[in-house]
């Protein structure tokens, strides 16, 4: 068994804390199991882009001898990241960044389920991109992608239909710098999920997400896109998706129709 990396203490050093809450976005506590400090490590190296979606990363063996710690430690650490759905465990094959571009992940941010419950009965969703506009963003928006008022964003706005029937509208905003260069030709002529693009031409993988739900009545022009009238309820959900580090990489505001499917979402 390999030893334990002294400098990979059982608490971290005030260096250490530094670049844990930038790294998560929240304060630190002055203990960290080492399992946590190798995950932050980890956690490092796919915010670097050292291993991209979809990509093996190096062995458990190969980890530990690179942090000089333990397999055993490696592997806890994988397990917590595996759990976020960062990293994906395929038997005999090793590990692999998560992608947007798998089946079983592409569904892991749409909870809206048919009435029978499986997501394949339908087939892929249709898309429809209306438009992708440069913007401004105002104070809510800016509040939202932690950036200032007026600063650059562009706002997709897209439905997606099942067997032909609208079923979701969805306005979104993203942060411009990050995203400069998308269009509405190119998200239309991309073949998979709108994340899967992100990730694979723009480096940005989404990695959580935070939402709000509440019904709602549609605004006329909202109802003409879903072809319903302005007094049927819709569920409104409200996403912000951030990436690795927790920076906040888009707003998106979704319109879903609930009369023949659910929205599901399971607790842990």
């Amino acid at each position: 068994m390999a030893a334990e990396n002294p400098l990979l203490s059982e608490s971290l050093t005030p260096t250490d804390a530094d670049a844990s809450s930038a790294l998560t976005g929240h304060a630190t506590p002055s203990f960290s199991p080492l399992y946590q400090q190798i995950k932050l490590l980890i956690l490092q190296s796919l915010q670097s882009g050292e291993w991209k979606p979809s990509s093996a990363i190096p062995s458990e063996m190969e980890l530990a001898a690179r942090f000089k710690v333990s397999q055993g430690t490696v592997r806890k650490a994988i397990d917590e990241l595996s759990a976020d759905n960062l990293l994906v465990r395929r038997q005999g094959k090793g590990t692999f960044v998560a992608t947007h571009a798998e089946r079983n992940v592409q569904y892991r941010f749409l909870k809206l389920y048919p009435n029978n419950g499986d997501l394949n009965s339908e087939g892929p969703a249709q898309r429809r991109i209306i438009n992708c506009l440069s913007d401004t963003a105002d104070a809510t928006v800016a509040a939202a992608l932690a950036l200032e008022p007026g600063d650059a964003v562009l706002k997709v706005r897209r439905v997606l239909s099942f067997t032909d029937v609208p079923t979701i509208l969805e306005d979104i905003w993203l942060p411009g710098a990050p995203f400069e260069g998308l269009t509405a030709d190119r998200l239309a002529a991309f073949n998979g999920p709108m994340y899967a693009l992100f990730e694979t031409e723009f480096d940005v993988q989404m990695v959580r997400a935070e939402e709000k739900i509440r019904a709602v009545l549609p605004t006329p022009d909202q109802s003409e896109l879903l072809r319903i009238t302005t007094q049927t309820p819709v569920l409104s959900v409200e996403r912000i998706a951030t990436t690795y580090n927790d920076v906040p990489m888009e707003l998106r505001r979704g319109l879903y129709l609930t009369d023949t499917h659910y929205y599901r979402n399971v607790l842990n």
